[in-house]
């Protein structure tokens, strides 16, 4: 399909797959689930194996576990190994062992028998704060309030990343209504956000929540001007009250470690992370 003849397709009556479609990612989609290969994970030294890539949805977790260590919780120790996502390493058998979905982050608790397996972002933060008792408010009205905005957050990044990341930065060529309909999209949910940063200091309140662990990933990196050079397109800076939320969460050392960890695509970055030493060197 050429951009001169996108307006006349007629989608046929049955859907088949064409390999050659897809854009930056075709060579990793597929219709279907399972395997590709036969591949063990590594394991390391700590009780918690992490198997992740550096995007908005590995960071999630790896800012929650340096925040825990942060906080003196030394059994929140972690190796994080890197899934390469761009080179398959999401069909190994290990990875689908962990995550029939085969999406990063998938994370193995190897301090409890039988091993317990947790994937999807979201479940991985909701676990750790309840294996380690912390960022997850205990009376029931911040907790609702929390797992709200965790759910928002679940439901609402399809549309940043999927949708306006998709085709604004990766599409083969740009294409104005689904850039239209996801940048109007992207920015309500920016005006969502803002406005409830104007009435609380975090998602859920006064303290820091793993709401705030979910969403800062998305939404702080696009208010800071982080994702997808869409800065100056979408008006970020506008947003003034989640502006200030995404610097204050930048500035918390944790969260700058967390932002570091499996992030193979420059120098500032740890490829893997097994040790506090590594972000020394």
């Amino acid at each position: 399909m050429t951009e001169q003849t996108l307006s006349d397709w007629t989608p046929p009556k049955i859907w088949t797959w064409d390999k050659a479609s897809g854009g930056k990612f075709a060579n990793i989609n597929r219709p279907i689930s399972g395997p590709t290969h036969d591949k063990d994970l590594p394991v390391g030294e700590h009780p918690l194996q992490l198997y992740s890539l550096g995007t908005p949805n590995g960071v999630k977790v790896t800012i929650m576990l340096e925040e825990l260590l942060a906080a003196g919780h030394t059994d929140a120790e972690y190796d994080a190994w890197l899934i390469n996502i761009q080179e398959g390493d999401q069909f190994g058998s290990g990875f689908v062992g962990l995550n029939p979905n085969s999406k990063i982050p998938a994370l193995q608790d190897r301090s409890v028998e039988p091993h317990q397996r947790v994937f999807e972002s979201a479940s991985i933060l909701v676990y750790l704060a309840e294996k380690f008792g912390m960022f997850l408010p205990g009376d029931l009205a911040t907790r609702t309030e929390c797992f709200s905005w965790l759910m928002w957050q679940m439901g609402s990044a399809p549309y940043l990343g999927g949708g306006f990341g998709h085709f604004y930065a990766y599409a083969p060529f740009k294409m104005e209504y689904p850039i239209n309909r996801f940048a109007m999209e992207v920015k309500r949910q920016m005006d969502v956000l803002d406005k409830r940063l104007e009435q609380s200091e975090f998602l859920a309140g006064p303290e820091l929540t793993i709401a705030d662990f979910a969403t800062y990933p998305w939404y702080g990196a696009m208010a800071r001007g982080l994702l997808y050079d869409a800065k100056e397109f979408l008006q970020v800076e506008d947003y003034t009250h989640v502006l200030r939320w995404a610097k204050q969460l930048s500035a918390r050392e944790a969260v700058r470690r967390g932002t570091l960890v499996n992030r193979p695509w420059d120098d500032k970055g740890l490829k893997e992370r097994h040790s506090a030493s590594d972000f020394e060197s």
